[in-house]
């Protein structure tokens, strides 16, 4: 049982951090300034939805990192 939460461990990191790396930054700088109101002229409304999207599958993967990072070391603890 040990042994499986740590494998689910493993792939839940994995996961946090192929979703925290897919998400754009929030601050593109000068380049971003200039071409953003193009974006916003031009009506770029599926990234928002991507962001979304990424931003809740964030939150998820880090609320099940912690509880299985705590679970593993009650277990390891015994």
């Amino acid at each position: 049982m040990v042994v499986l939460f740590k494998i689910l461990l493993v792939l839940i990191s994995l996961g946090l951090i192929a979703v925290v790396l897919l998400q754009s930054g929030r601050s593109a700088g000068l380049s971003g300034a200039i071409g953003g109101g193009a974006e916003q002229l031009m009506g770029k409304q599926k990234a928002r939805g991507i962001d979304a999207l990424l931003s809740k599958l964030t939150v998820f993967f880090a609320v099940a990192f912690m509880l299985l990072a705590i679970i593993v070391a009650y277990f390891v603890k015994l």
